[in-house]
């Protein structure tokens, strides 16, 4: 976690940047943003982020999501499922409201001269100012894995999504803010030493609310707690009812000691709009019967359309597969050109 000052200043910088976007001064920022295709996409990734692309997509800014397969084995052993795991994540975006046409989405694996950058990029930045990275620490953690090279260099390889596009927006939570500071930080070193490449890098802090999964912890597949873009109503409405909420029957809202019912709550007011309190009155002694009722209709309500294009979508899979195949050559093509700056700034063309 950022300390205080650079928090304050991070988000004066990300003001600036929303004040721009807001007065149409979109044509100045890239934004680059990704995804990890370890598994189905929830409602926790499209409320917490995959809204907010699309909605800086559709005011016009430059937008880039990277699928970041290789970063799939920075904590796992395996690469099992992740074929199809990319095509359903790509999927996920169209139906949401992703446009190729405005969007370029790409595989990390697909892009050869962007990991290449890995090699000057890692001279830019010390051993131990990997080790002080507290989102790496915190992310070995909760892995359970050991402290792999791959996951040591994850803030570099971080880096060299953001930079092989000229990216200079990135929507971060708090959290994240270490990452976007060693991104700068070798952009910065690099310009220094070799002449100006690479942009100034600003993350564009999101007040995304924090979708709590069924049973009140972190919404996550592997917890079996999450709700799936891809599911259907019913899928919907079979996981809602085996949630566990308690015994008392009067519905309120208390998050400490009510996490369940609290995070039904949270996921029927964030599909309607309304607050979870109010939700939670109108209930009132009508239990969590009718509790899990209303939010199975405010969840499927919400994501009927969503549900209808990805349907369409599974359809028609040679789109999509062309979707990141001409994703993948645009990307290829900025990488060539951004190493080429790099290698000429370097004075390694030959």
């Amino acid at each position: 976690m950022p300390n205080k000052g650079s928090y304050e200043a991070a988000l004066k910088r990300s003001r600036e940047v929303e004040s721009d976007i807001a007065a149409g001064k979109v044509e100045k920022y890239t934004m680059l943003t990704g995804d990890r295709p370890t598994g189905r996409l929830h409602l926790g990734h499209y409320f917490g982020t995959i809204k907010e692309r699309v909605r800086l997509q559709d005011l016009g800014v430059r937008t880039n999501i990277i699928i970041a397969d290789y970063q799939v084995i920075t904590d796992r052993d395996t690469t099992e499922h992740i074929r199809d795991n990319v095509y359903n994540m790509v999927m996920d975006y169209l139906a949401c409201g992703i446009d190729p046409a405005k969007t370029m989405i790409f595989t990390h694996s697909a892009v050869p001269a962007e990991n290449q950058l890995m090699l000057p990029f890692l001279s830019l930045v010390t051993e131990a100012e990997l080790q002080r990275n507290p989102t790496v620490k915190a992310e070995m953690e909760a892995s359970g894995h050991s402290l792999t090279g791959l996951l040591l260099t994850y803030p570099v390889h971080q880096a060299c999504d953001i930079l092989f596009c000229k990216g200079n927006i990135v929507p971060v939570g708090r959290d994240q803010l270490p990452h976007i500071e060693v991104t700068s930080k070798i952009a910065r070193r690099f310009n220094e030493r070799y002449g100006k490449v690479f942009p100034d890098v600003t993350g564009l802090l999101t007040s995304t609310p924090l979708i709590p999964g069924l049973d009140g912890r972190k919404m996550s597949k592997s917890y079996g707690n999450a709700i799936s873009i891809s599911m259907t109503a019913d899928e919907t409405a079979r996981l809602i009812k085996k949630s566990k909420t308690d015994s008392e029957r009067f519905i309120t809202y208390d998050p400490d000691n009510r996490p369940g019912v609290s995070a039904l709550l949270t996921t029927a007011g964030i599909c309607t709009g309304r607050d979870p309190r109010e939700i939670a009155e109108e209930i009132g002694n009508g239990g969590s019967g009718q509790l899990k009722k209303y939010v199975t209709q405010a969840v499927n309500d919400y994501f009927e359309p969503i549900r209808e294009r990805r349907h369409q979508y599974e359809d028609d899979l040679d789109y999509v597969r062309d979707v990141l195949h001409d994703g993948n050559a645009k990307a290829n093509d900025i990488a060539r050109q951004t190493l080429d700056e790099v290698r000429e700034s370097m004075g390694m063309v030959y």
